[in-house]
């Protein structure tokens, strides 16, 4: 029996891994697992948690993708180790032998040491489709009017966001002096921040948890401050940090670092095992997890690629409808010079060091900026341009041709 291509993760890269596996071995038996019971895109779960989808409306491929492109999938396994000396995977009921394997698995949330939240029955994260189904449990169970949040970074205002489309009163702890603090400023955290307070979210900025108030069925009922306040909640949710999702790996013998550590055609210290997504801590960014994908499944299939695009500082924002595209660098370094063009809708900054952009954000208008990252990733120099124009009229159409020298020729 031909034993399969197997692939442990449903998410962008895995996914992405299958479909490019189908194409080039039509014929080839392959398995995908996932400890859900529905493949979803983890950018919209908030859609599921606000009751705007049900899980259906998640996914991110065809209904039928799997029986079309004769894909098994084993739903709601979970992979509780990997044997690369019998090439399999041990499940938590038998096993499933392999010929090449994929490592998807993702990331999962980080819990604080902070007293009773690592062991009471109400602290919850917010990465996959089960975190956001035991949320929606504890809210009909508890009836739930007040949540506390730790982490007001882009996974924390997600959460914050679908419970306040139920009704649901938060109150967000971040020790950051601002909101998002990897993809803002202070003028562009500022626009989020009243936009959330307006809908009746509360923020504690450069304050932490310090501890808790548990009751006799081990349930947390008020956050205390390290300012001495006490915040009384039905539940917790922890979106301060995520970690590539690992443990199952113990004593595999594959090697890792922050996460499973790959060359540059995906392949781990196994050579019949790869990996893609999170998991490596590459790249936190849904295009490149695909990507990683691709190229990883055309390396199991013996055709030679390689992934080079590390580039990961990048964001796409949109709360209460106030849209904002952040890149690279959000605070200058020394002897950068920062373009600022403010107005009543829109708020825009440009970090331009050496003659090269390094960081942009662009808040209330996205439109026609796809260019930017380019320039951030390939370093560009703009000097000549910016003797012509101001940084804010550069647009696609000043970069039109590589020359044979590999530089790029101005318009």
């Amino acid at each position: 029996m031909v034993k399969p291509y197997v692939i442990i993760g449903t998410g962008a890269a895995g996914m992405a891994a299958a479909e490019r596996l189908r194409l080039l071995k039509p014929d080839a038996p392959i398995q995908m697992m996932s400890i859900d019971e529905y493949s979803h895109s983890r950018c919209m779960l908030h859609k599921f948690l606000g009751g705007e989808r049900d899980e259906q409306g998640l996914s991110f491929v065809d209904e039928d993708f799997f029986g079309k492109k004769n894909i098994m999938w084993g739903r709601g396994q979970r992979a509780k180790a990997v044997d690369p000396k019998e090439k399999r995977v041990i499940m938590e009921q038998g096993y499933q032998p392999y010929q090449k394997l994929l490592i998807a698995t993702g990331s999962v949330f980080g819990i604080p040491p902070i007293p009773n939240f690592r062991t009471a029955a109400n602290v919850f994260g917010f990465r996959d489709l089960s975190d956001a189904q035991k949320m929606n449990q504890a809210i009909e169970e508890l009836k739930a009017e007040h949540v506390f949040i730790v982490g007001s970074g882009l996974v924390g205002l997600d959460t914050a966001y679908a419970l306040i489309e139920r009704g649901i009163k938060v109150t967000i702890a971040e020790m950051a002096d601002r909101v998002l603090p990897l993809q803002t400023d202070a003028v562009s955290a500022k626009a989020y921040q009243d936009l959330f307070e307006k809908a009746g979210a509360e923020f504690k900025l450069g304050i932490g948890a310090s501890g808790s108030v548990v009751d006799d069925q081990n349930r947390i009922t008020a956050v205390k401050l390290s300012n001495g306040e006490e915040i009384p909640c039905d539940f917790v949710v922890c979106a301060a940090g995520v970690r590539p999702n690992l443990a199952f790996l113990e004593g595999s013998g594959l090697k890792t670092d922050r996460g499973i550590v790959v060359d540059e055609f995906m392949q781990t210290s196994d050579p019949d095992i790869y990996a893609a997504g999170d998991v490596t801590a590459l790249s936190g960014i849904w295009p490149n997890a695909m990507d990683q994908g691709r190229i990883a499944a055309a390396n199991m299939c013996g055709q030679k690629q390689s992934y080079t695009d590390t580039f990961c500082i990048k964001n796409t924002i949109n709360f209460f409808g106030l849209t904002m595209l952040s890149v690279g660098e959000v605070e200058p370094k020394e002897e950068s010079q920062v373009y600022i063009r403010e107005c009543r809708n829109a708020y825009q900054k440009v970090i331009v060091r050496d003659g090269r952009v390094k960081g942009v954000q662009f808040q209330g208008d996205i439109s026609h900026t796809g260019f930017w990252q380019y320039l951030i990733k390939n370093e560009i120099d703009i000097s000549a341009l910016l003797e012509k124009k101001s940084v804010f009229d550069l647009h696609y159409g000043d970069f039109y041709k590589m020359d044979e020298l590999g530089g790029y020729q101005y318009a």
